[in-house]
């Protein structure tokens, strides 16, 4: 199962695992899910679409519902739903960041809590949490976005112990930038991150399904640019990572 997989990231994943034969419910917030499924169809394995707002407690619950009803045995889970938001945080609206928490974080605690539960009764499964690079330092300009995929991060690598002699495996995705619409969705156009060169989407899906396969608790996603960047995160100081990210998040008028 996979959330968020109505286009970009997503949908990307869906392939991969259908590439290797996985049958694959999938969600979205919008029609396009449907369309999704039938991508996913062409590829030789069955899709089961289901249109759900990842916002809403009752939104996570219908698909989880959905998935159950289907009656099939649980290999994989992608949370992979997320938005973001950019701009300064004395602009944006208190709802907007708001709605950002419930689906980043709210969102993916609720449905991982689901996934476990089933898992680990059957002694097996494995659980991809998408989270971002972001996750790796501040990012003012996306002030509520990079604490809530740090979240993702810390969350997956401490349910990771949790469940280690369990059968279930939990693997975490940072992508860097990559060629999908989440910064225009974000309102980041006009940015230096927004206009910049993106990783490939296809080359990204590709890493995280691999490392979840391999069992690795952690991938950064992305070209060799990327991956250093998440090294030299390691060792840079906070405020020097803060003033480099303002400086590309900022939005220019």
């Amino acid at each position: 199962m996979i959330t968020g997989a109505s286009s970009g990231l997503g949908l990307e994943l869906a392939k991969q695992f259908a590439q290797d034969n996985y049958d694959i419910a999938l969600s979205g917030s919008s029609d396009r899910i449907f369309e999704a499924a039938d991508t996913i169809r062409d590829l030789g394995v069955e899709a089961y679409p289901h249109k759900a707002d990842a916002a809403t407690f009752d939104g996570v619950e219908s698909f989880w519902s959905f998935f159950t009803e289907l009656k099939r045995p649980l290999d994989a889970a992608v949370l992979n739903v997320g938005i973001g938001l950019g701009g300064a945080f004395t602009d944006t609206d208190l709802e907007d960041e708001l709605r950002l928490v419930s689906i980043n974080i709210s969102g993916t605690v609720h449905m991982t809590k689901r996934v476990v539960q089933h898992m680990v009764p059957n002694g097996r499964g494995r659980i991809l949490i998408v989270s971002s690079i972001s996750a790796t330092q501040p990012t003012p300009y996306e002030t509520v976005y990079g604490p809530s995929k740090a979240f993702g991060y810390m969350f997956a690598e401490s349910l990771r112990e949790e469940l280690r002699q369990t059968g279930v495996t939990v693997t975490a995705l940072l992508p860097g930038a990559t060629d999908t619409n989440f910064h225009s969705n974000a309102g980041m156009d006009s940015s230096e991150i927004g206009s910049s060169k993106k990783n490939d989407k296809v080359l990204v899906a590709k890493q995280g399904y691999e490392a979840l396969m391999n069992d690795e608790d952690h991938v950064v996603g992305g070209d060799e640019e990327t991956k250093q960047q998440a090294e030299d995160n390691r060792t840079t100081p906070e405020p020097v990572k803060a003033a480099n990210h303002a400086k590309r998040a900022r939005l220019q008028n």
